[in-house]
């Protein structure tokens, strides 16, 4: 076997779950597009990126949490809290009335004040499983019900509406012909894999969820690790709520609910280990844009979402199939690869190794 392919082969099955991701997305384009005629079309594809957005940066939230071998599962709340706080301050300031320039202005504070507020929710998932130890589902589903109950208390069960223009575009506007959900997501995901590949609490993060006792013998402080961790889950939470609401005009504690469950599935078929320590942000935003190709594609043949749920557990479990059988034959690759150049190490001929 020549370097090149030796290399080429090494590459595919260290990105095996990118090269399966990649594989998935072709054949349902393929398939939707000789099914229908409109699911290849700009049109189409615009209202894929606004209706993606939302849920791919719930699921990188999730896959943070899953990096340190936790997980997240007050999201969804912590996107509404987010929401509510920036609905109820347009309608505080009556801001859907107000004048271009000053709707403008409260447009920036209010998403700040949204934001900081998840923000405020994930420091309370941080010090409840950083200091009080309390097991990360345990903790966040507690959080979750608290978030709920906070959201509908306020708001009486009952939709906030009232939002300017200014707004509505986040959630509803495009940037040359691209959605401008698209945009904020594919920023959000550059800084999060920045943060994760490129800086020391984010390899920090990774230590922790792949042996947690050896980074706390190592000298590392997984106090501060987790409260980074969940922090940082909680601002993505937070712009997800931002564009639900934008998209909706509206707010309310019971929007989104169905996306944990979504992004949990997305997050697992984009290669993050359950286990912790592994996982990466391509792998997470190309599983949500093939699952969201999927939807669209059913809707476009009329299935009903019962079917787009079977489809969901069908995908993950082919994923997963696939990629056990490539761990498995992969390593046998690797063990033969190794032998060989034993052997060729052995009777002194180089060559050996490479017409194995």
């Amino acid at each position: 076997m020549s370097d090149l392919t030796e290399r080429a082969v090494q590459r595919l099955l260290s990105e095996r779950d990118l090269v399966a991701l990649v594989a998935m997305g072709l054949v349902v384009l393929a398939v939707f597009s000789l099914v229908t005629d409109t699911f290849l079309t700009v049109i189409s594809f615009q209202v894929m990126g606004f209706q993606v957005a939302e849920v791919a940066l719930l699921s990188l939230a999730v896959m943070l949490s899953m990096l340190t071998g936790g997980i997240d599962l007050s999201i969804v709340s912590v996107a509404s809290i987010a929401a509510l706080v920036v609905a109820k301050g347009f309608a505080a300031t009556n801001a859907a009335t107000a004048g271009s320039g000053r709707a403008l202005w409260l447009t920036v504070a209010f998403i700040a004040l949204g934001l900081l507020a998840g923000v405020a929710c994930g420091l309370v998932n941080g010090f409840l499983i950083a200091k009080l130890r309390i097991t990360p589902i345990l903790a966040t589903l507690a959080t979750l019900q608290i978030l709920n109950g906070i959201g509908i208390a306020w708001t009486g069960g009952v939709t906030v509406y009232g939002m300017p223009n200014q707004f509505l575009n986040v959630g509803g506007g495009y940037v040359y012909h691209v959605p401008i959900p698209v945009l904020i997501l594919l920023g959000a995901a550059f800084l999060t894999g920045v943060f994760v590949n490129r800086t020391g609490i984010g390899l920090r993060v990774r230590l922790v969820g792949a042996n947690p006792t050896a980074a706390r013998y190592s000298g590392l402080n997984p106090t501060r690790v987790l409260y980074a961790t969940y922090v940082a889950s909680a601002l993505l939470a937070s712009i997800a709520g931002v564009i639900i609401a934008s998209r909706a005009a509206s707010a309310s504690a019971d929007y989104g609910a169905s996306y944990l469950l979504l992004a949990i599935v997305i997050v697992v078929l984009g290669g993050v280990s359950p286990l912790g320590g592994y996982g990466t942000v391509t792998g997470v935003v190309l599983s949500a844009f093939v699952l969201q190709m999927v939807s669209t594609g059913f809707n476009m043949v009329e299935f009903s979402a019962f079917a787009y749920q079977i489809a969901q557990g069908v995908i993950l479990i082919a994923v997963i199939g696939l990629n056990t059988l490539t761990q498995r034959y992969g390593g046998a690759w690797r063990s033969r690869l190794l032998r060989s150049r034993r052997r060729a190490a052995a009777t002194g001929d180089p060559s050996t190794a490479r017409t194995q």
